[in-house]
């Protein structure tokens, strides 16, 4: 039987110092994959993550770098190859964000592209950034984040954050297509409601949460964990006859 052992396999986790990103990097790490944790500002927290895979046992090293520039990217992913000695085997392109809610009416030129570039451009940028090494050893896992926004154009003022998600789904499929001959799979984990990130507690507000629950069928919010599952899931041998699928983790609030 197939177990998760991801020894030996070099990871970066975008946008993994809090929340989601960092769940997802103490499971690969628990499994034994060597971690890059990237963060934009908080370091400390970044630092910390690293701190608790090292204390179990892992590898990881911390990377801060705006993954919304491509010179930044190409950094990043230079500085945890040469920390691990090898090419990225596992990538996870969590770092996303809504950035503020706004009306389409009064959506700027500037918001539109801080949108797209966190939640579109990092993701192609990283994925180009890291298939010269996965074609090169024949092998490559792939894992992006869309939303539950991305399929029913999300709440309140976050049209363009919406399509930006459906845009990121749109290209991990053509992406996965691109590249299943040289062994590399593309794939996406879309989160529902998921409490414990920094996401609700800035744009969501305690009634709209409350009301939110209830109309999940599992009646509860997602936490951080469930989302790293799935991924952890995709980032293993399990998932290798699987390419450019979508894994909802949303508690049946949409089912597809």
């Amino acid at each position: 039987m197939t177990s998760i052992n991801l020894d030996g396999k070099i990871a970066i986790v975008t946008g993994s110092n809090a929340g989601i990103g960092k769940a997802i990097a103490l499971l690969l790490a628990a499994h034994g994959a060597k971690v890059g944790v990237n963060c934009l500002r908080n370091v400390a927290q970044g630092e910390e993550t690293v701190a608790e895979i090292r204390a179990a046992g892992g590898e990881a090293i911390l990377v801060q770098a705006d993954v919304t520039d491509t010179a930044q990217i190409v950094r990043l992913v230079q500085e945890v190859e040469r920390a691990f000695g090898g090419t990225v085997d596992i990538l996870v392109n969590n770092a996303g964000h809504l950035v503020q809610r706004a009306a389409n009416a009064e959506m700027t030129e500037e918001l539109y592209a801080r949108i797209m570039d966190v939640n579109l451009k990092s993701t192609v940028f990283m994925c180009k950034s890291v298939l010269s090494g996965m074609r090169a050893k024949g092998y490559g896992r792939i894992i992006n984040m869309s939303s539950v926004a991305a399929h029913n154009g999300g709440g309140p003022g976050s049209s363009v954050y919406a399509a930006s998600k459906a845009a990121v789904t749109a290209y991990s499929k053509g992406l996965a297509k691109e590249v299943a001959a040289g062994g590399i799979t593309v794939n996406l984990v879309s989160p529902g409601f998921i409490g414990q990130t920094m996401f609700h507690a800035t744009f969501t507000t305690d009634s709209a949460r409350q009301a939110t629950v209830q109309g999940i069928p599992l009646q509860r919010e997602g936490t951080p964990e469930d989302v790293a599952g799935a991924v952890l899931y995709l980032a293993s041998d399990l998932a290798s006859y699987l390419t450019g699928e979508t894994i909802e983790v949303n508690g049946g609030m949409m089912m597809r």
